[in-house]
Protein backbone atom coordinates (compact mmCIF):
# COMPACT_ATOMS: atom_id res chain seq x y z
CA UNK A 1 0.00 0.00 0.00
CA UNK A 2 1.42 3.47 -1.37
CA UNK A 3 2.06 6.11 1.65
CA UNK A 4 0.27 8.89 0.36
CA UNK A 5 1.09 10.84 3.47
CA UNK A 6 5.14 10.23 3.15
CA UNK A 7 4.70 10.81 -0.72
CA UNK A 8 2.68 14.22 0.19
CA UNK A 9 5.89 15.49 2.93
CA UNK A 10 8.26 14.27 0.33
CA UNK A 11 6.42 16.83 -2.57
CA UNK A 12 6.34 19.52 0.03
CA UNK A 13 9.91 19.31 1.10
CA UNK A 14 10.87 18.89 -2.46
CA UNK A 15 8.43 21.91 -4.01
CA UNK A 16 10.08 24.12 -0.84
CA UNK A 17 13.84 24.21 -2.09
CA UNK A 18 13.05 23.84 -5.40
CA UNK A 19 14.51 26.80 -6.78
CA UNK A 20 17.88 26.13 -4.79
CA UNK A 21 18.27 22.89 -6.49
CA UNK A 22 17.44 24.26 -9.93
CA UNK A 23 20.00 27.45 -8.84
CA UNK A 24 22.62 25.12 -7.84
CA UNK A 25 22.27 22.41 -11.07
CA UNK A 26 21.67 25.48 -13.86
CA UNK A 27 25.10 27.16 -12.15
CA UNK A 28 26.81 24.23 -12.02
CA UNK A 29 26.14 22.52 -15.57
CA UNK A 30 25.59 25.59 -17.63
CA UNK A 31 22.29 23.68 -18.91
CA UNK A 32 18.60 24.23 -18.53
CA UNK A 33 17.97 20.85 -19.56
CA UNK A 34 20.17 18.83 -17.97
CA UNK A 35 19.82 21.19 -14.69
CA UNK A 36 15.91 19.61 -15.21
CA UNK A 37 17.21 16.30 -15.75
CA UNK A 38 19.21 16.42 -12.18
CA UNK A 39 16.56 17.83 -10.64
CA UNK A 40 13.99 14.95 -11.93
CA UNK A 41 16.74 12.14 -10.54
CA UNK A 42 17.28 14.10 -7.55
CA UNK A 43 12.91 13.98 -6.69
CA UNK A 44 13.14 9.69 -7.72
CA UNK A 45 16.01 9.52 -4.75
CA UNK A 46 14.03 11.40 -2.52
CA UNK A 47 10.82 10.05 -3.21
CA UNK A 48 12.00 6.52 -2.26
CA UNK A 49 14.16 7.90 0.74
CA UNK A 50 12.74 7.11 4.21
CA UNK A 51 12.55 10.13 6.02
CA UNK A 52 13.23 9.12 9.45
CA UNK A 53 17.35 9.31 9.36
CA UNK A 54 17.09 12.57 7.52
CA UNK A 55 17.06 15.87 9.94
CA UNK A 56 17.76 18.03 7.16
CA UNK A 57 15.75 17.63 3.88
CA UNK A 58 17.32 21.04 2.22
CA UNK A 59 20.59 19.62 2.97
CA UNK A 60 20.08 16.11 2.06
CA UNK A 61 18.71 17.43 -1.36
CA UNK A 62 21.36 20.14 -1.87
CA UNK A 63 24.28 17.31 -1.39
CA UNK A 64 22.04 14.79 -3.72
CA UNK A 65 21.83 17.33 -6.35
CA UNK A 66 25.64 18.56 -6.15
CA UNK A 67 26.56 15.30 -6.56
CA UNK A 68 23.99 14.36 -9.41
CA UNK A 69 25.46 17.73 -11.53
CA UNK A 70 28.82 16.28 -10.22
CA UNK A 71 28.73 13.17 -12.31
CA UNK A 72 27.17 14.85 -14.83
CA UNK A 73 29.61 17.66 -15.14
CA UNK A 74 32.18 15.61 -15.74
CA UNK A 75 30.73 13.38 -18.71
CA UNK A 76 29.89 16.69 -19.88
CA UNK A 77 33.70 17.90 -20.32
CA UNK A 78 34.64 15.23 -22.65
CA UNK A 79 31.39 16.06 -24.61
CA UNK A 80 32.17 19.40 -25.06
CA UNK A 81 36.10 18.97 -26.45
CA UNK A 82 34.39 17.68 -29.34
CA UNK A 83 31.33 20.41 -29.54
CA UNK A 84 31.04 22.39 -32.80
CA UNK A 85 32.50 25.73 -32.56
CA UNK A 86 32.17 27.54 -29.60
CA UNK A 87 30.47 26.27 -26.53
CA UNK A 88 28.11 28.73 -24.74
CA UNK A 89 25.82 28.14 -21.15
CA UNK A 90 22.51 28.27 -22.25
CA UNK A 91 20.36 31.08 -21.45
CA UNK A 92 17.78 31.59 -19.10
CA UNK A 93 14.82 34.28 -19.09
CA UNK A 94 14.71 35.68 -15.43
CA UNK A 95 12.77 38.59 -15.66
CA UNK A 96 10.94 38.41 -12.20
CA UNK A 97 7.76 37.27 -13.39
CA UNK A 98 9.01 33.99 -14.45
CA UNK A 99 9.19 31.23 -11.93
CA UNK A 100 12.54 31.06 -10.95
CA UNK A 101 13.50 34.67 -12.10
CA UNK A 102 14.13 36.14 -8.68
CA UNK A 103 16.07 33.63 -7.14
CA UNK A 104 18.16 33.45 -10.13
CA UNK A 105 19.17 36.66 -10.99
CA UNK A 106 22.33 37.45 -8.79
CA UNK A 107 25.43 35.70 -10.15
CA UNK A 108 23.98 33.85 -13.28
CA UNK A 109 25.18 35.91 -15.68
CA UNK A 110 26.90 34.74 -18.96
CA UNK A 111 30.20 35.94 -18.22
CA UNK A 112 30.22 34.08 -14.94
CA UNK A 113 29.05 30.85 -16.20
CA UNK A 114 31.40 31.00 -19.05
CA UNK A 115 34.82 31.54 -16.44
CA UNK A 116 33.26 28.43 -14.19
CA UNK A 117 33.10 26.38 -17.19
CA UNK A 118 37.12 26.38 -16.64
CA UNK A 119 37.07 25.33 -13.32
CA UNK A 120 37.10 21.14 -12.69
CA UNK A 121 34.10 19.78 -11.47
CA UNK A 122 35.12 20.06 -7.81
CA UNK A 123 36.13 23.68 -7.98
CA UNK A 124 32.84 24.45 -10.16
CA UNK A 125 30.54 22.70 -6.96
CA UNK A 126 32.94 24.36 -4.25
CA UNK A 127 32.63 28.11 -5.77
CA UNK A 128 29.00 27.77 -6.30
CA UNK A 129 28.38 26.23 -2.90
CA UNK A 130 30.82 28.73 -1.06
CA UNK A 131 30.76 31.80 -3.40
CA UNK A 132 26.87 31.94 -4.35
CA UNK A 133 24.94 30.04 -1.38
CA UNK A 134 26.85 30.78 1.51
CA UNK A 135 27.91 27.75 2.75
CA UNK A 136 30.94 27.30 5.40
CA UNK A 137 33.82 24.74 4.77
CA UNK A 138 32.65 22.57 6.72
CA UNK A 139 28.68 22.29 5.29
CA UNK A 140 30.64 21.84 2.03
CA UNK A 141 32.99 19.06 3.26
CA UNK A 142 29.77 16.78 3.94
CA UNK A 143 28.26 17.84 0.81
CA UNK A 144 31.36 16.33 -0.94
CA UNK A 145 32.44 13.81 1.60
CA UNK A 146 35.83 15.67 1.62
CA UNK A 147 38.20 16.87 4.31
CA UNK A 148 37.22 20.71 5.24
CA UNK A 149 41.36 21.16 4.41
CA UNK A 150 40.89 20.30 1.34
CA UNK A 151 37.48 22.03 0.77
CA UNK A 152 38.88 25.36 1.86
CA UNK A 153 42.66 24.71 -0.10
CA UNK A 154 39.98 24.24 -3.36
CA UNK A 155 37.64 27.75 -2.71
CA UNK A 156 40.65 29.16 -2.52
CA UNK A 157 41.88 28.43 -5.99
CA UNK A 158 38.09 28.55 -7.44
CA UNK A 159 38.51 32.00 -6.14
CA UNK A 160 41.26 32.89 -7.07
CA UNK A 161 41.37 31.87 -10.96
CA UNK A 162 37.86 33.25 -11.28
CA UNK A 163 38.57 36.80 -9.97
CA UNK A 164 41.64 36.63 -12.46
CA UNK A 165 39.53 35.66 -15.39
CA UNK A 166 36.46 37.97 -14.63
CA UNK A 167 37.07 41.41 -15.39
CA UNK A 168 34.55 43.81 -13.71
CA UNK A 169 32.18 44.91 -16.67
CA UNK A 170 29.80 48.03 -15.90
CA UNK A 171 26.52 46.56 -14.49
CA UNK A 172 24.36 49.84 -14.07
CA UNK A 173 21.27 48.24 -15.44
CA UNK A 174 19.50 51.94 -16.66
CA UNK A 175 22.71 52.09 -18.68
CA UNK A 176 22.43 48.69 -20.25
CA UNK A 177 18.88 49.12 -20.93
CA UNK A 178 20.03 52.59 -23.15
CA UNK A 179 22.45 50.45 -24.86
CA UNK A 180 20.60 47.24 -26.04
CA UNK A 181 18.22 50.01 -26.99
CA UNK A 182 20.68 51.71 -29.09
CA UNK A 183 21.70 47.91 -30.54
CA UNK A 184 18.37 47.39 -31.61
CA UNK A 185 17.65 50.15 -33.04
CA UNK A 186 20.97 49.87 -35.24
CA UNK A 187 20.11 46.15 -36.11
CA UNK A 188 16.68 47.52 -37.04
CA UNK A 189 17.78 49.83 -39.37
CA UNK A 190 21.14 47.75 -40.76
CA UNK A 191 23.07 51.00 -39.28
CA UNK A 192 26.57 50.14 -39.76
CA UNK A 193 27.96 53.07 -38.39
CA UNK A 194 25.74 53.05 -35.36
CA UNK A 195 26.61 49.41 -34.57
CA UNK A 196 30.37 50.28 -34.65
CA UNK A 197 29.46 53.45 -32.35
CA UNK A 198 28.31 50.77 -29.96
CA UNK A 199 30.97 48.42 -29.89
CA UNK A 200 34.61 48.44 -27.91
CA UNK A 201 37.39 48.54 -30.33
CA UNK A 202 38.80 44.81 -28.78
CA UNK A 203 35.11 43.40 -29.27
CA UNK A 204 35.15 39.96 -29.17
CA UNK A 205 31.73 37.72 -30.40
CA UNK A 206 31.22 34.44 -30.07
CA UNK A 207 28.02 31.93 -31.43
CA UNK A 208 27.30 29.02 -30.67
CA UNK A 209 24.93 27.04 -33.02
CA UNK A 210 26.52 23.34 -31.88
CA UNK A 211 26.75 22.85 -35.94
CA UNK A 212 22.77 22.32 -35.71
CA UNK A 213 22.43 26.00 -37.70
CA UNK A 214 24.88 28.41 -39.21
CA UNK A 215 27.47 30.04 -36.73
CA UNK A 216 30.82 31.15 -36.83
CA UNK A 217 32.52 28.56 -36.07
CA UNK A 218 35.42 30.82 -34.87
CA UNK A 219 35.33 33.89 -32.04
CA UNK A 220 35.16 37.20 -34.37
CA UNK A 221 37.58 39.99 -33.07
CA UNK A 222 37.28 43.84 -33.51
CA UNK A 223 34.79 46.52 -34.21
CA UNK A 224 34.51 46.39 -38.35
CA UNK A 225 34.43 42.62 -38.28
CA UNK A 226 32.19 42.02 -35.87
CA UNK A 227 29.28 44.93 -36.68
CA UNK A 228 29.75 43.81 -40.95
CA UNK A 229 28.88 40.30 -39.68
CA UNK A 230 26.06 41.13 -37.26
CA UNK A 231 24.54 43.11 -40.06
CA UNK A 232 25.16 40.12 -42.27
CA UNK A 233 23.62 37.45 -40.86
CA UNK A 234 20.41 39.68 -39.75
CA UNK A 235 19.77 40.42 -43.40
CA UNK A 236 20.02 36.82 -44.18
CA UNK A 237 16.37 35.78 -46.28
CA UNK A 238 16.00 32.94 -44.01
CA UNK A 239 15.39 35.38 -41.47
CA UNK A 240 13.15 37.37 -42.91
CA UNK A 241 10.36 37.87 -40.10
CA UNK A 242 12.74 37.32 -37.03
CA UNK A 243 11.88 39.85 -34.28
CA UNK A 244 14.18 41.06 -31.97
CA UNK A 245 13.08 42.33 -28.43
CA UNK A 246 15.07 43.50 -25.19
CA UNK A 247 14.88 40.97 -22.36
CA UNK A 248 16.87 39.90 -18.55
CA UNK A 249 18.48 37.07 -20.16
CA UNK A 250 20.93 35.50 -17.48
CA UNK A 251 20.00 38.36 -14.49
CA UNK A 252 20.83 41.43 -17.41
CA UNK A 253 19.51 43.39 -20.31
CA UNK A 254 20.47 41.63 -23.28
CA UNK A 255 18.21 40.77 -26.46
CA UNK A 256 15.85 38.03 -27.33
CA UNK A 257 15.75 37.15 -31.12
CA UNK A 258 12.24 35.19 -32.32
CA UNK A 259 10.21 33.84 -35.23
CA UNK A 260 7.05 33.23 -35.07
CA UNK A 261 6.90 34.31 -31.38
CA UNK A 262 9.17 31.21 -30.69
CA UNK A 263 13.12 31.86 -29.30
CA UNK A 264 15.85 31.07 -31.74
CA UNK A 265 18.38 33.10 -30.06
CA UNK A 266 19.42 34.81 -27.24
CA UNK A 267 22.27 37.76 -27.15
CA UNK A 268 24.17 38.62 -24.05
CA UNK A 269 27.37 41.16 -23.09
CA UNK A 270 29.61 42.72 -21.24
CA UNK A 271 29.72 46.50 -20.88
CA UNK A 272 32.71 48.45 -20.15
CA UNK A 273 32.55 52.15 -20.62
CA UNK A 274 29.39 52.28 -22.24
CA UNK A 275 30.63 50.28 -24.44
CA UNK A 276 29.94 46.63 -26.09
CA UNK A 277 32.88 44.14 -25.17
CA UNK A 278 31.87 40.88 -25.13
CA UNK A 279 28.77 39.94 -27.38
CA UNK A 280 27.80 36.08 -27.09
CA UNK A 281 25.28 34.61 -29.39
CA UNK A 282 23.00 31.60 -28.55
CA UNK A 283 21.53 30.04 -31.53
CA UNK A 284 21.65 26.62 -30.98
CA UNK A 285 17.84 25.26 -31.25
CA UNK A 286 18.85 22.49 -28.39
CA UNK A 287 19.73 25.04 -25.81
CA UNK A 288 16.63 27.07 -25.74
CA UNK A 289 14.93 25.71 -23.42
CA UNK A 290 15.42 28.27 -20.71
CA UNK A 291 13.65 31.00 -22.97
CA UNK A 292 10.61 29.57 -23.48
Amino acid sequence: MIDTTATDDALADFTAHRRLLFGTAYRMLGSVADAEDVLQDAWLTWSRTRRGPVANARAYLVRTVTNLSLNRLTSAHATRESYVGPWLPEPLLTAPDLVEGAELADSVSTALLVVLESLSPVERAVFVLREVFGYSHAEIAGILDRSEANVRQTAHRARGHVQARRPRFDTDQEQRQAVTERFLAACTGGDLNAMMELLAPDVTAWSDGGGKVTAARRPLHGTDPVARWMLGVLAKPELLGMAWESAVVNGEEGVLFTMGGHPVGALTYDLNGGRIQNLRFQVNPDKLSGLR
